[in-house]
């Protein structure tokens, strides 16, 4: 097997426990956020659209944080802010009613 091969294998073998990980956390969270650069699980949200420059600009802040990316030892962050003028979705997974009240009260989509 040539060193290509293995680094295409490793790479792969990253991505199918990536997909893993995903599924086993998806539940845990309120919010899908997708930007162009990433995709973020959280609990919590804050958007805000920065005005006087020359092009939209979103602030997102995100708490309780999974972020999908393979080469991160670590993809649970307590807190992320963003910077974007690229498109944004943010979908809601959970209402009020769904949470475990473990999550319940720590805020929302502001």
């Amino acid at each position: 097997m040539s060193h290509a091969d293995e680094l295409e294998e490793y790479d792969a073998e990253l991505e199918l426990q990536l997909k893993r990980e995903y599924n086993d956390v998806f539940p845990l969270f309120r919010y899908c956020v997708m930007t162009q650069e990433a995709t973020y699980l959280c609990n919590s949200i804050s958007r805000e659209l920065v005005p006087d420059v020359p092009f939209p600009l979103f602030h997102l802040t995100m708490d309780d944080v999974w972020v999908w990316d393979k080469n991160r030892p670590t993809r649970i962050i307590p807190r992320v802010d963003v910077h974007t003028s690229q498109d944004l979705f943010v979908e809601t997974l959970k209402t009020d009613g769904d949470l475990p009240d473990l999550v319940q009260g720590d805020g929302g989509a502001r």
